[in-house]
């Protein structure tokens, strides 16, 4: 058996059922790793001695009756954003090359509880900005489908590493879609939680809902065992919600007959690629066949792309103002430039932001009376070029700037509902498309039900890349 290319439950069962070892399992991804990162450079530290101690560790609890958590033996990488204690976290900048964190995210906190083997850390653009991951640290991680092109990001490496089977499951963050935008280029799945389902700390930023921390795996099932492993209140967070985490790790099947499923065709005139419109069209039929009464139809954004760029920028400028300086040449100008726009954000500003961004809220609360689920592309484009820092031209209408083609991500980000990324298909050059699935307030688990039983319909997610 490829224990590679198991899916992250079936690798806990087996090690459950002692059919295999935890130090087989990570050994096996381990010379994965060694195998296929050269060429995709998905994780930039790698730590094999630890990894393959805790894994005898774990074997051991097994033999002598143990503890077993969800995530027993599984290998996992952790986004370079998060703070690993005693493993090198960079933040893809140059300013952190050497920073080792004293203390664990809570994140890498939950998942080691729950039994996960830290092999590395993965691949981000410098301090997460962009949806294209590369850095002047590392380089550019490059799409397993094809190498030429970007995986996205800013979760970029994890994704890849998910797709050519160095991990089973991994994590990642998502302000403007840096969960969705690189599972949709790499045919896997991210889920973007509802705010304050996966705890942020430490962080500057109790009380910022743009941006969270989610799980990424390579089926849907197999993300809701990651998100019942990190999901769950602490009383740290303010925004922490109530439920515990395994209320996520159950059987994700459902009737889904006469939910009703808006099906919103370009988000309100935002331009896609033909390739991408053309996938997803062809989505429609496969709902209605799961039962869903499908509706064309689509909340009324306007104005959610301003209080996004609002919001973000004042966020950028409280969280890396002190550290990030106009004239630091260490760091790459996008991010210099956005944390000086971050700089010019005013309270009249963000009284602006705030107020429309509550009638926003408002509207799509009156749009899910009527709808359970939203069903969008999750980018407009396809993978681009890997040495292109951002689409300029999106079907013949120039893009404003680096955020522009990104924006069918980005506005669902302003609505704080839980958000999934799944496989839809491919393009005729074999590119990977994926669909974005929205739920209600807080139904993290309805949209995982939703997109499991889409996967199941659909296939594409059983496409891997043919590797080197």
């Amino acid at each position: 058996m490829d224990l590679c290319a198991a899916t992250a439950r079936e690798l806990a069962g087996l090690i459950r059922a002692r059919a295999c070892s935890t130090r087989e399992v990570v050994a096996a991804h381990l010379a994965r790793i060694e195998r296929a990162n050269p060429a995709l450079n998905a994780i930039v530290t790698l730590c094999p001695q630890p990894a393959l101690a805790r894994a005898d560790a774990l074997d051991r609890a097994i033999l002598e009756g143990g503890p077993v958590g969800p995530l027993h033996g599984l290998p996992i990488a952790h986004k370079d954003l998060v703070e690993t204690r005693g493993l090198r976290t960079t933040y893809g900048s140059l300013l952190c090359q050497d920073l080792v964190p004293a203390h664990d995210h809570l994140l890498v906190e939950r998942a080691r509880a729950a039994g996960a083997v830290v092999v590395g850390k993965t691949n981000t653009p410098e301090f997460g900005l962009g949806s294209q991951t590369h850095n002047r640290l590392f380089g550019a991680t490059r799409n397993p489908y094809d190498p030429t092109r970007t995986c996205g990001g800013s979760s970029g490496g994890a994704a890849v590493a998910l797709a050519a089977g160095m991990l089973p499951i991994a994590d990642g963050s998502d302000m403007g879609g840096s969960l969705r935008n690189p599972a949709s280029f790499c045919n896997v799945v991210g889920l973007r939680p509802s705010p304050g389902r996966v705890p942020d700390i430490p962080t500057p930023a109790a009380w910022f809902d743009l941006s969270v921390l989610g799980p990424m795996a390579r089926t849907v099932d197999d993300a809701a065992l990651l998100l019942a492993a990190l999901a769950g209140p602490d009383l740290r967070s303010p925004r922490a919600l109530p439920e515990p985490g395994a209320h996520f790790d159950r059987d994700l099947g459902r009737d889904l007959r006469g939910v009703r499923v808006a099906f919103g065709l370009d988000r309100g005139g935002l331009p896609f690629e033909p390739e991408v419109l053309a996938c997803f069209r062809a989505q429609r039929p496969l709902l209605e066949r799961l039962g869903c009464v499908v509706e064309d139809d689509e909340p009324d954004l306007t104005d959610a792309d301003r209080v996004f760029r609002i919001l973000r920028g004042w966020h950028l400028a409280q969280t890396l103002g002190q550290l990030v300086l106009d004239d630091d040449e260490r760091v790459a100008p996008m991010v210099r430039e956005n944390v000086a726009y971050g700089r010019t954000v005013t309270a009249s500003d963000l009284a602006w932001a705030e107020a429309h961004r509550s009638a926003l809220v408002e509207r799509a609360g009156a749009f899910f009376a009527r709808h359970e689920f939203w069903v969008l592309p999750v980018s407009q484009v396809l993978p681009f070029d890997v040495g292109t820092p951002w689409v300029k031209d999106i079907a013949g209408e120039p893009m404003p700037d680096y955020l522009g083609w990104m924006r069918s991500c980005s506005a669902v980000s302003t609505l704080a509902l839980p958000a999934l990324a799944v496989p839809a298909g491919f393009s005729p050059t074999g590119l990977p498309v994926g669909i974005q699935i929205v739920g209600r307030p807080r139904d993290d688990l309805g949209v995982l039900q939703l997109g499991r039983a889409f996967e199941e319909a659909n296939g594409a997610g059983g496409r891997r890349p043919t590797l080197g």
